[in-house]
């Protein structure tokens, strides 16, 4: 009995107590203290002594280190950092993958991933130490006080849940309101970030709105509990062009509005250029240069920001290889270069007659959108409309759309992964789609490879490297023994520029750009004539981006790969093809060369597209 009385004592009395050995707690204002911080009195607040005076600040990091333990000694992933922002303000934090700015944005919120913690610093937030809460605390503060945009809206989003449902619940969690006026909010919430028809759009489901769309309904969840700062974690990675824009307007123009704060996480400089005032440049957990953005973008001072600012793709001509990030020396990847007389890659196959690599003839295909029990009462979307083309071998042929345009459709077509409701469909001079009828099943897909746009959701997690670029040399039998196979897939590894000496290693043991060049082996594996690349970098940083294309063009060159381009990025378009195709709705609407696309377009949307290209706004 005891025993069970001092355990109630220390719960009953255990947060005023903590309270006071821990003044730091009642660093700030009264109202926001009671929302967080239960049973604040003045008497309470009458304890603290030497207030740290932060006038017009409202976030203050101070020397944040962040740590992972591994094999007895600790890998910073934040070393000393500083950093400061206002209400009403936009501070954009750009580097490479790995740099640590994600780290930053959850040691605010207190969402670092174990074993990882933080050893040092402060995180001060209008003038309360965020370090000093406990989880309980913190959970009034995530949500209701600071508001997270995630980079994946579809993960973000519960896909069993209508949207207006997801949003009432949170905003019924953040501000303990009723359901009537919960849902009147969320409505209002929808308007503000641009849903058109919010009022029956209200019971839509994640599924049925557009990329964009979703992350403009993730932007109106961060907004739930009226926030005072909101953390932005690559709020328009793989966003076409014209979504983005919409997106990075949104939240400059509700930071205005609302005179918040606003984190930009990103590695996109040309799209932190569009609404950051200030900008903080990371290289290796640490802060290297920092200023406004008209000093940091037009007159860098730190040999890492002018070399991350050189290898942005060129919008305004075309160059012969993208320019990789100098300053960076430890993780510049080893291109093997080999000579294809004799080598597996270059024993071309039998019967290769073809001028056209691919020819697509009146291709169609409908997706139903209801469930009318009659066919004919259905509703069906035509994601693509009549398309025609044709691309010669060697070449290096793009096509750019907005999303939803068609143009991931026609990858999925071309590789077998949907079949078309009508058309035809010729692969090196062989019909594989003819009047609802595959024909060359086996060398459609031994020919034509895919290169995805995530390399993590496309490598097995459960095998390791050199099975996982073996399982194609062993299905299509293009190896004699597994001596020849285990030859076949080091000397493929190191032409991709990874060394050999990884094959036991597994795919979550690599970088994003280590397991694109994965992807990029898995696919010559199959010794295809055609690649296909599906947004292959759109979730790459710029040097990452560089070097991954840069090794493209070689094996284009020196294989003579066919490459289809399949992208919303433009400047990376035009340095990539030989021609391209603008889709929209499903239709062509303009196939040229690619630079008399990018000087003297002749559709109007062609135009509109150009016109979006990301560019540095000083």
């Amino acid at each position: 009995m005891v025993l069970l009385a001092t355990v109630a004592s220390i719960n009953i009395f255990g947060d005023q107590l903590r309270a006071i050995l821990n003044p730091r707690l009642f660093l700030g204002e009264g109202n926001f203290l009671k929302s967080v911080i239960p049973n604040v009195t003045d008497e309470k607040k009458n304890l603290i002594n030497n207030l740290e005076n932060l006038p017009n600040q409202l976030l203050s990091i101070k020397n944040l280190d962040v740590a992972f333990p591994s094999d007895n000694r600790a890998i910073f992933a934040v070393k000393n950092v500083s950093l400061n922002i206002k209400k009403g303000e936009v501070l954009g934090i750009v580097g490479e993958s790995g740099a640590g700015k994600s780290t930053i944005g959850n040691a605010i919120i207190n969402i670092i991933e174990p074993p990882g913690q933080i050893t040092n610093g402060k995180i001060i937030f209008r003038n309360l130490d965020l370090r000093c809460l406990s989880q309980s605390e913190m959970s009034n503060v995530r949500g209701k006080k600071i508001g997270i945009i995630f980079q994946d809206p579809l993960s973000a989003l519960d896909p069993l849940m209508t949207i207006g449902n997801q949003l009432v619940e949170t905003i019924i969690k953040l501000n303990e309101t009723k359901f009537v006026a919960a849902k009147r909010k969320a409505i209002d919430l929808l308007n503000s970030v641009g849903i058109e028809d919010a009022e029956t759009r209200f019971n839509s489901y994640p599924h049925q709105f557009s990329g964009g769309m979703r992350q403009r309904v993730v932007i109106a969840l961060s907004l739930a509990g009226d926030p005072d700062l909101i953390i932005a974690d690559e709020p328009t990675t793989a966003l076409d062009v014209s979504i983005q824009a919409q997106i990075l307007n949104l939240i400059k123009q509700l930071c205005v509005s609302r005179d918040l704060g606003v984190i930009l996480i990103t590695h996109d400089i040309g799209a932190m250029s569009k609404i950051a005032d200030n900008i903080a440049v990371m290289y290796d957990g640490e802060i290297v240069e920092t200023g406004n953005k008209k000093q940091i973008l037009s007159t860098p001072k730190h040999d890492y920001t002018k070399s991350l600012i050189s290898a942005i793709p060129r919008a305004d001509k075309k160059e012969h290889r993208f320019l990789t990030v100098d300053y960076i020396t430890n993780s510049k990847q080893t291109y093997k270069r080999i000579n294809l007389k004799n080598h597996w890659l270059g024993k071309t196959p039998n019967g290769l007659n073809s001028t056209m690599a691919i020819s697509i003839q009146s291709l169609n295909k409908w997706y139903n959108i209801d469930n009318a029990f009659l066919p004919r009462h259905r509703k069906r979307l035509h994601v693509v409309d009549n398309v025609s083309l044709s691309i010669r071998l060697g070449e290096s042929f793009g096509i750019v759309g907005e999303s939803g345009s068609g143009k991931s459709t026609i990858a999925r077509l071309l590789s077998g992964l949907i079949n078309p409701d009508s058309g035809e469909i010729s692969l090196m001079g062989r019909k594989v789609w003819k009047n609802g009828h595959k024909h060359n099943l086996i060398i459609e897909q031994q020919e034509l490879q895919m290169i995805f746009q995530d390399p993590f959701s496309s490598l097995n997690s459960k095998m390791r490297i050199f099975d996982i670029i073996a399982e194609p040399i062993r299905f299509y039998k293009t190896a004699s023994s597994e001596t020849e196979i285990r030859q076949i897939v080091c000397d493929i590894l190191e032409h991709v520029g990874i060394s050999k000496s990884v094959i036991r290693r597994y795919p979550h043991e690599f970088s994003g750009g280590q397991r694109q060049r994965i992807s990029i082996a898995r696919a010559l594996a199959c010794r295809p004539k055609i690649l296909i690349c599906d947004e292959p970098t759109s979730s790459l940083d710029v040097s990452v981006q560089a070097n991954t294309l840069n090794l493209l063009k070689d094996l284009q060159d020196e294989l003579g790969l066919t490459m289809l381009f399949i992208s919303h990025d433009l400047p990376v378009i035009r340095q990539m093809c030989d021609r391209v195709a603008v889709m929209r709705h499903g239709q062509i609407c303009e196939i040229s060369d690619t630079e008399s696309l990018f000087t003297s377009a002749n559709h109007e949307y062609s135009k509109h597209l150009i016109s979006l290209m990301p560019k540095m706004n000083l």
